[in-house]
Parts: C-alpha cells; structure tokens; sequence
C-alpha cells in the first residue's frame, strides 16, 4: 500500500530539484572540472581526481589521496567550498518538498 504523504513528497522533491537543476548541475560540473585539475597537477589518474573531488566535496574525506602541491590544495579547498554549496542546495529542496507535502496533508 502507497503512502500517499510519502508520494506527495517526493513528487515535491522532484518538482524542486527540477528547478534548481542548472544550479545544481553546474555545481557538479565544476566539482568534476576541479577534481580533474587536481589530477593533472598531481600526477593522479583522471579518475582519482574525480573521486577525490567528491569525496572532499561532500566531506567524506577519506584522506587517501592528498594534494602536494600549492595550487592543488587551494582548489581542493575550492571543491569543499563548492560541497557545501551542493548539500546546503539539495537540503534545501528537501525541507521545501517537506513543507509542501506536509501542508497539503494539513489542509485536507
């Protein structure tokens, strides 16, 4: 059986990230275009770059691969930055498709 608040939210959510999807994906793409640069400067495979970048970005932080150079580490502190940006958006899509949900439960 469908819970009908459950399907409204994430109707909501969808709706929501529909909106900020230009936002959110150019967000992603700098994450990656970072994490590429930071392969190239390290001396890492493109796709340890990649999985640096997200890892940091969205503050797992493993430290298993760690910038040696000056300009790697900036931009590694560019793609934490650019972390918090992505999690503050999609939490806030989030707490938005709640409230709707929540107040078309309400109003019935």
């Amino acid at each position: 059986m469908s819970n009908p608040l459950r399907n409204r939210f994430l109707a909501e959510l969808w709706a929501g990230l529909g909106v900020v999807w230009p936002i959110l994906s150019g967000l992603l793409g700098l994450m990656a275009a970072l994490g590429v640069v930071v392969a190239l400067l390290e001396g890492w495979p493109l796709t340890e770059g990649a999985y640096f970048a997200f890892v940091s970005g969205l503050t797992i932080g493993y430290g298993d691969l760690v910038p040696r150079a000056p300009l790697a580490r900036v931009l590694a502190i560019s793609i934490g930055l650019n972390g918090i940006l992505l999690a503050g958006l999609v939490a806030a899509v989030g707490v938005q498709a709640l409230n709707a949900a929540l107040g078309s439960a309400r109003s019935r």
